[in-house]
């Protein structure tokens, strides 16, 4: 009984603290196609490109020069 009275708000914390992670963001390219996005895209990348994984899962590497806008949503 003790261990699921400590349990679950420990569970609560630790799945509001994910939660809390993800900054989802709208891509929008050049040519007006927009990509969502599960969290802001990696620009640390010297080679010009970026990269970030869409809500579907898959991972998508842009040139920076493609990109018109990045939104936080």
């Amino acid at each position: 009984m003790k261990i699921n009275v400590i349990g679950l708000p420990l569970l609560l914390v630790a799945l509001l603290g994910l939660a809390g992670c993800a900054t989802p963001s709208v891509v929008t390219l050049q040519n007006g196609t927009q990509y969502l996005t599960k969290d802001l895209p990696n620009t640390t990348n010297k080679d010009g490109f970026y990269e970030f994984v869409d809500i579907a899962g898959k991972h998508i590497k842009i040139r920076a020069d493609d990109v018109s806008t990045i939104k936080s949503d």
